[in-house]
C-alpha cells in the first residue's frame, strides 16, 4: 500500500508539516523549527527507498499511480517517474532537509517561513512526479508563490524589487507554456477513449500524430513557446536577468534551493515534455539550443569574473554552470545527454555549498564582499577547507563530481559540435580563473585586524556541508549510482529525438 502511493506521500507529506506548524504558536521558534526537520526527514527516507527499489534496466514509468480528476476534461492525477525523476526527486529531498537547518538563524516571521518553505518543496516534488501536463502546470505554479514570499520577505534590502522581477519572469514564462498546453489538449487524443487528453505519455506516444494535425510551423512554435518558458527557469540568455537579483536578495537556504533544484526544473521540463512530444522540433533546435548553452558557459563565467560580490559571483557561475547541461542535451548523443543530467545533480550539489558557505562567513561578518576579506585560513582553517573543496568542484577538479559530468558533455557534444565544444571549453579554464582568483583574496594574505575574533564554523553548519561534500567526492570517484539510474531512460529518449 505504502509503495503504490509513495510518491503521494513524498510529495504531499510537507503539506502535512505546515498543518502541524500553523497549529502551533507563533512565539515558539525551536519547536517550528524542529516540526519542519521532522517534516523533510520522512521525504529524505522515501527518496533513498525509491533510489534503491527504482529498476534500473526498465524503460517504463516506476511507482506510477493514476486516478480520474476533473473527467468532464479527462484530466487525470498521475503520477510516475524514470531515472531522470529519481535523480531531481533524491536531489530535491537531500537540499530541502539541509535547507531546513540552515533557516535556523531566520528570526523574522518562522511561522511563515518555514510553511513557506514546506509549500515549495511539495511544488518541488510535484513537478518531478507529474505526468499529466495539467498536473504538471499546477505544481509549476504552487511552486511560484512561496518563492515570491520567502524572497520578498525573508530576504536582503532589495527584496520586493528581485521579488516582483522573479515573479512576472516566471508568470511570464507560465503563460506560454498554458498556451502550449491547451494546444496539446486540443489537436491530439487518446485512442483508448476518444477524448482530448493531458497526459504526457499518451501524448508522446501519439507524437507523430499531432504533427498532421497542426502542422510543422506550428510544432515549432510550440516548441519556442515551451523553450522560452523553461529557458526563464534554468536561466538562459538572454532571460537570466532575474536570477542574480533573486539570487544577492535571497536567503541562504532559499538561494540554495533556487539554484540547487528550481534551474533544474526548466532543463527538466525541456527533457520531460519538449524531447518526446516534440521530437521533430528538438532535432530542428539543435543547434540553436547549443549555441545558447555555449553563451551561457562563456557569459556567464565573464560574469562571475567580474563580481565583487560574493554571492552575486555564485549566482553567475550558476548561468555558466547551466550552459554544460544544455550543450550536452543538445548533442543527442548518449555521453552528452547522460553527462548533461548528471551535471544537474552535481551542480545541485556543489552550488548548494557554495551558497551555504556564502551564509556562513555573510552570518559573520556581515558583508559578502570578496575584496573586504583576506587571510581567513589562518582564522577559520575548517571553515577554509571546506571552501576549498566546493571551489576545486566548482572549477572541475579531477576526481570531483563536476569533472566527470563536464568531461561526458565534452565527450558527447564533440561528435556533434566540433567547434561550439572547443569555444565551450575555454569557459572551463575562466571557471578555474575565477574561482582560484576568489579564493586567493579571501583566504590568503595577511588577516585583518577586524577578523581576528572571527568564529570558525559550527556544528550546525559542518552538518549541513560535510554530507555534501562527501557527496562531490563519492561520485567524483565512482559516478555509477547516478548514471545507472539516469543512462536507461536517457538512452530511451535520445532514441525518440534521433
Amino acid at each position: 500500500m505504502f509503495e503504490e502511493h509513495i510518491l503521494s506521500w513524498i510529495t504531499f507529506f510537507p503539506i502535512l508539516g505546515m498543518i502541524v506548524i500553523a497549529l502551533i504558536p507563533k512565539d515558539k521558534h525551536n519547536l517550528i523549527r524542529w516540526a519542519a526537520v521532522a517534516t523533510t526527514t520522512p521525504p529524505l527516507f522515501m527518496a533513498w527507498y525509491i533510489f534503491a527499489n527504482f529498476d534500473r534496466g526498465a524503460v517504463e514509468m516506476q511507482f506510477t499511480e493514476k486516478v480520474s480528476w476533473i473527467p468532464a476534461f479527462n484530466i487525470e492525477y498521475f503520477m510516475g517517474i524514470d531515472g531522470v525523476s529519481v535523480t531531481m526527486i533524491l536531489l530535491t529531498a537531500l537540499l530541502c532537509f539541509f535547507c531546513i537547518f540552515a533557516s535556523f538563524g531566520i528570526k523574522k516571521g518562522v511561522k511563515g517561513y518555514f510553511a513557506m518553505f514546506l509549500l515549495l518543496d511539495t511544488g518541488m516534488m510535484g513537478v518531478f512526479c507529474a505526468l499529466d501536463f495539467f498536473l504538471f502546470y499546477v505544481f509549476w505554479e504552487v511552486m511560484l508563490l512561496p518563492m515570491y514570499f520567502l524572497i520578498g520577505i525573508w530576504g536582503g534590502p532589495r527584496r520586493e524589487y528581485a521579488a516582483i522581477k522573479f515573479f512576472l519572469y516566471t508568470l511570464f514564462g507560465s503563460v506560454l507554456m498554458l498556451l502550449v498546453l491547451l494546444s496539446f489538449y486540443f489537436f491530439s487524443v487518446d485512442p483508448a477513449t476518444g477524448e482530448h487528453t493531458f497526459n504526457l505519455i499518451t501524448l508522446q506516444n501519439q507524437a507523430a500524430h499531432i504533427g498532421p494535425l497542426t502542422g510543422e510551423n506550428f510544432r515549432l512554435l510550440c516548441w519556442m513557446a515551451l523553450f522560452i518558458g523553461f529557458a526563464i527557469k534554468v536561466p538562459v540568455f538572454p532571460f537570466h536577468t532575474w536570477l542574480p537579483d533573486a539570487h544577492v536578495e535571497a536567503p541562504t537556504a532559499v538561494s540554495v534551493i533556487l539554484a540547487g533544484v528550481l534551474l533544474k526544473m526548466g532543463t527538466y521540463g525541456i527533457l520531460r515534455i519538449s524531447y518526446p512530444i516534440l521530437p521533430d522540433a528538438t532535432r530542428y533546435f539543435g543547434t540553436f539550443l547549443a549555441v545558447l548553452g555555449v553563451i551561457n558557459i562563456i557569459y556567464g563565467a565573464l560574469c562571475a569574473m567580474a563580481q565583487k560580490d560574493l554571492k552575486k559571483l555564485v549566482a553567475y557561475s550558476s548561468i555558466s554552470h547551466m550552459g554544460f547541461v544544455l550543450l550536452g542535451m543538445a548533442s543527442f548523443t548518449p555521453e552528452g545527454i547522460n553527462g548533461a543530467v548528471f551535471q544537474m545533480f552535481n551542480h545541485g550539489t556543489v552550488t548548494a555549498m557554495l551558497f551555504l558557505l556564502v551564509g556562513v562567513i555573510y552570518d559573520r561578518a556581515h558583508h559578502r564582499e570578496i575584496n573586504g576579506f583576506g587571510g581567513l585560513i589562518t582564522q577559520m582553517p575548517r571553515y577554509s577547507v571546506i571552501t576549498g573543496l566546493a571551489f576545486m568542484a566548482g572549477l572541475g577538479l579531477p576526481g570531483l563530481s563536476s569533472f566527470i559530468s563536464e568531461a561526458m558533455v565534452f565527450l558527447g557534444a564533440f561528435q556533434t559540435y566540433k567547434v561550439l565544444t572547443i569555444i565551450a571549453v575555454s569557459g572551463v579554464v575562466l571557471g578555474a580563473s575565477y574561482m582560484l582568483w576568489t579564493f586567493q583574496r579571501i583566504f590568503f594574505g595577511p588577516l585583518k585586524e577586524k577578523y581576528k575574533t572571527l568564529p570558525e564554523i559550527n556544528g550546525r553548519e559542518l552538518f549541513t556541508l560535510v554530507p555534501l561534500g562527501a557527496i562531490v567526492i563519492f561520485l567524483g570517484v565512482y559516478p555509477l549510482p547516478v548514471l545507472n539510474l539516469i543512462s536507461t531512460s536517457l538512452n530511451y529518449l535520445n532514441q525518440l529525438v534521433k
